[in-house]
């Protein structure tokens, strides 16, 4: 998509960002490339798939590996997320497919369907623990850990990419209501100290 604003800004929620009077910053971060890979996580051909792509190695179950390129994230056990930046999904996919050629598998960019939070800040935990059932103290969920959950009574994923920065991604059509979610719950006065 030559329009890298088109989809995200029909969300309502483009490049916005939630700083003031709230306990955490919030970003959406824009049109990012995801490609979808499913299949044997174990294999050579998938391995290479996720270093063309990202330049990271095939994640262990519930982890994100950063590389050069992107992001891969476990999705399930036989599933992974690749992020990448806009304008290299459809290069990315080619790679994907192109490695995972004559293997029982699937690609398939994503990129227009999903749409990314950043958020950052000491209490990031804090405010998802108000609406997701996942354990979000540091012991039970350090730096690159990923998780499938629900976050506001929908969908997401979430994953600690350093200390105090996060992401969260989430079908577009929900994007709007999990911004609104998420400057709900990070509010300033709407804190629980639980963490």
């Amino acid at each position: 998509m030559s329009d890298t604003q088109g989809v995200s800004a029909a969300t309502g929620v483009a490049g916005r960002v939630i700083e003031r009077g709230h306990m955490i910053r919030i970003r959406e971060a824009g049109l990012t490339g995801m490609i979808a890979l499913r299949g044997d996580l174990a294999s050579p051909a998938m391995a290479e798939a996720v270093r063309a792509v990202t330049g990271a190695p095939v994640p262990a179950p519930l982890r994100v590996e950063s590389g050069a390129e992107g992001r891969a994230v476990w999705m399930s056990p036989d599933e992974l997320l690749l992020i990448t930046a806009i304008g290299r999904a459809p290069e990315a996919l080619a790679a994907a497919e192109a490695a995972l050629s004559g293997q029982h598998a699937m690609a398939l960019d994503l990129s227009d369907a999903r749409v990314v939070f950043r958020l950052s800040g000491a209490t990031v935990p804090e405010v998802l623990a108000k609406g997701s059932p996942v354990d979000l103290r540091e012991a039970a969920f350090p730096v690159s850990t990923a998780r499938r959950t629900h976050l506001g009574g929908i969908a997401v994923g979430i994953w600690r990419l350093e200390a105090e920065e996060w992401e969260v991604v989430c079908f577009r059509s929900l994007a709007h209501h999990l911004a609104d979610w998420l400057a709900q719950a990070s509010a300033s006065g709407s804190e629980v100290g639980h963490f």
